[in-house]
């Protein structure tokens, strides 16, 4: 594994892409309310992308075809997003952005409600947030790789919930994908590796209500709960400091987990 940490010129770069990520999923925010389709949302997060000097990194990645990825109850990620998929009252899903500003790529997603979810719903978004804030809290310059999943299961396990295994976090620069691959359930696969200042990362759990195991759909990228159970996933990109982790897609709105103020800032904000 090479880890490759940025220097600041570069982290400079980062911070512009985390940060117009994050902008993006602030102003879809309102949007996402019942009767509106997941194209609809993700043709405006494509508009606010390009209008702000940025591309998609998703659009054509290794075949795919939209902006965004949306995916809605028991999609663990990877939805795409269509013209029939028409959100409805009681829905949960995650919107996952990812742009490419000055060269360099800023990763994000956030879970959404559309109008009044059931509890078992909104506990397990509650929950997939603070276990990504929990393996967050364990980087720092010299800190162990592994520690990040250990606490995340930490935060799930009692809840009986399922951490999905075939999909990681990852590093993330001028490349979509670099290393480390960061898994986000105990293991021990790279338990030397030490982490660095400036290395940046994405930490990303998807957690289902159910089992962790999961199944591809025949589109080839939509992925579902093996067992029909919902599933839910946050994601930040974060450098890494001498005392800990720089969120690099922070919410400039304060949004943490939904459901989220009505009045968002815009990207000119």
């Amino acid at each position: 594994m090479k880890l490759l940490p940025k220097n600041t010129t570069e982290l400079q770069k980062m911070r512009a892409a985390g940060k117009l990520a994050a902008q993006v999923l602030d102003a879809i925010t309102p949007q996402v309310q019942a009767g509106i389709s997941t194209l609809e949302l993700n043709d405006a997060m494509e508009k606010m992308m390009r209008d702000a000097g940025a591309i998609p990194a998703t659009v054509g990645y290794k075949g795919y075809p939209k902006a965004s990825c949306i995916s809605l109850n028991d999609v663990v990620c990877h939805g795409i997003p269509s013209s029939s998929e028409i959100l409805k009252n009681g829905d949960i899903l995650n919107i996952d952005v990812t742009v490419i500003l000055g060269g360099f790529h800023g990763d994000t997603s956030r879970m959404f409600t559309v109008g009044t979810v059931n509890p078992q719903a909104q506990r397990l978004i509650e929950i997939t947030y603070h276990a990504m804030m929990s393996g967050i809290a364990t980087i720092k310059s010299g800190s162990k790789l592994d520690d990040i999943g250990n606490a995340i299961e930490a935060t799930c396990a009692p809840h009986g919930y399922g951490i999905v295994r075939e999909y990681c976090g990852h590093g993330l620069g001028k490349k979509f994908h670099e290393d480390p691959m960061v898994l986000h359930y105990a293991n021990h696969q790279f338990p030397s590796v030490r982490l660095k200042k400036g290395l940046t990362f994405t930490v990303e759990p998807m957690v289902n209500i159910g089992t962790w195991r999961t199944q591809l759909m025949p589109d080839g990228w939509t992925v579902k709960t093996a067992d029909g159970t919902l599933s839910a996933q946050f994601e930040h990109t974060l450098a890494v400091t001498e005392a800990g982790a720089e969120i690099l897609t922070a919410s400039p709105a304060g949004f943490t987990f939904p459901p989220y103020s009505p009045n968002p800032r815009t990207l000119e904000s």
